[in-house]
């Protein structure tokens, strides 16, 4: 029996969605019903091409634990992140040396630049899991992280050149963001959570009130200027994994609390390039010693659009493989159906 699968959320998952939003309360993924119900509603229209812009299209998928049937870990593919009515905004971060051969003094200065685009990346973000999940052999966290990037390379025409991860930087216990305490509260009169928050629905409020031009960073307060660009404990493993794919830090951070911008040539990310549509052409023991692993996905006109399942594989030939026979069923595949396979290994 198929013990994890992925697939793409449904309006029914609002229940589960929650439970899982509640643990890290995200702007992707917030703990609150009514936005988490809305996201589902926008992420449905995405699976059935309701949404006919590509660009306005979210997807989120879900990882079930098939016995216990519960929602454990969760993750996101925002299409295009920057359109005309709403913005992609950030950070430019800059180092910036001066000299003075008077004073025989030399310093170097951090300098912070707010940038827009309107016709930005697609990111990926809302990577959620469950805490007693998170250490379990099958390594869940990966599987419902490398989806998005199987999901991007299948539907490869939908999305943008360049995809952006955004990561949290450290915060504290209460969900205090250092810089947005030296910044950006000073120019709209708004706590962090209540910014972030609005920031998801209208971006207006960012251009028309925070400063143009650059901010030095040496003027703000020290714990404000540490937390520019660093990654928070909870997030050190995404970063560990976009580096080892093919990501970058792009030397930008979120306006509001910091956090470093990653981003990646969408074809030159690894996991992109190593998805490939094949033929199931032999069906192979679950516990195959020596077979590579991989997730497998196939796709359907109605509800869950999408399913992802880990299993063995054997790739031969040029468009064959052989997947394991749980897997098989679950997805309902027998020998000749088109699947999509992305090796683990």
């Amino acid at each position: 029996m198929q013990k994890f699968e992925i697939r793409a959320a449904l309006p029914e998952d609002e229940d589960g969605l929650y439970e899982v939003a509640h643990h890290l309360d995200t702007v992707n993924l917030p703990d609150d019903r009514d936005a988490i119900r809305g996201i589902l509603e926008h992420s449905h229209k995405s699976f059935t091409g309701s949404i006919k812009d590509p660009k306005r299209r979210e997807y989120v998928f879900v990882l079930r634990d098939v016995v216990q049937n519960r929602i454990i870990g969760t993750s996101m593919i925002i299409a295009q992140l920057g359109r005309r009515d709403a913005p992609y905004i950030y950070l430019d971060v800059i180092d910036e040396e001066r000299y003075s051969s008077t004073l025989d003094k030399h310093f170097k200065h951090t300098v912070l630049s707010i940038g827009y685009s309107y016709n930005g990346p697609t990111e990926i973000g809302g990577l959620v899991m469950l805490p007693e999940y998170r250490l379990a052999p099958e390594r869940l966290g990966l599987l419902i992280s490398y989806v998005r990037f199987l999901y991007v390379r299948m539907h490869r025409d939908l999305f943008r050149d360049e995809v952006l991860a955004e990561l949290l930087p450290p915060l504290e216990a209460d969900g205090t963001s250092h810089l947005w305490d030296a910044l950006g509260r000073h120019f709209t009169d708004m706590t962090y959570a209540d910014a972030d928050r609005l920031s998801k629905k209208n971006k207006e409020f960012i251009r028309g009130l925070f400063p143009e031009g650059s901010i030095y960073a040496s003027l703000l307060p020290r714990q404000a200027q540490e937390v520019i660009g660093k990654v928070g404990a909870q997030t050190r493993g995404v970063e560990k994994m976009l580096r080892r794919i093919g990501f970058r830090y792009a030397e930008r951070v979120d306006p509001f609390d910091g956090g470093p911008h990653f981003v990646a040539q969408t074809d030159e990310i690894s996991l992109v390039a190593r998805a490939a549509p094949r033929k199931v052409g032999k069906l192979l023991a679950d516990d195959a010693p020596g077979k590579t692993k991989a997730l497998v996905a196939s796709e359907s006109p109605g509800p869950p659009y999408f399913v992802a399942v880990p299993t063995v594989i054997e790739l031969y030939g040029a468009e064959e493989c052989a997947i394991g026979l749980g897997a098989a069923e679950h997805l309902g595949l027998t020998l000749g159906h088109d699947v999509w396979v992305l090796p683990l290994d």
